[in-house]
């Protein structure tokens, strides 16, 4: 079965998540950005991909720098097959793109 890496943060990127774990793909890690304050009262609120993912029991990073090597090297720890992207917020390095079989 294909290993895929999910990497998304707003409400935008949830239901593209959502349908790749009904139509039955195994997510192996969901990446996003890290919690950050909201409100008035600041407190740290996670991304809606994050609250998404730990409803599935989907281990989350969430890298402050993704193009920095210890950063991107937790993703391909996973050895992904495939990296799905939408709405990540960040510049993904060259080394992290090219290293799934499928893109």
């Amino acid at each position: 079965m294909i290993k895929v890496v999910f990497m998304g943060t707003p409400d935008f990127s949830v239901p593209i998540l959502k349908q790749l774990i009904e139509d039955g793909y195994n997510i192996a890690a969901v990446v996003t950005q890290p919690d950050k304050p909201k409100g008035r009262k600041r407190e740290l609120t996670p991304p809606p991909v994050k609250v998404e993912a730990e409803k599935h029991g989907i281990p989350v990073l969430q890298p402050t720098k993704i193009r920095e090597k210890e950063q991107y090297e937790q993703v391909l720890a996973f050895k992904p097959d495939l990296i799905v992207t939408a709405a990540f917020g960040q510049i993904l390095p060259k080394a992290l793109l090219d290293a799934p079989k499928y893109g």
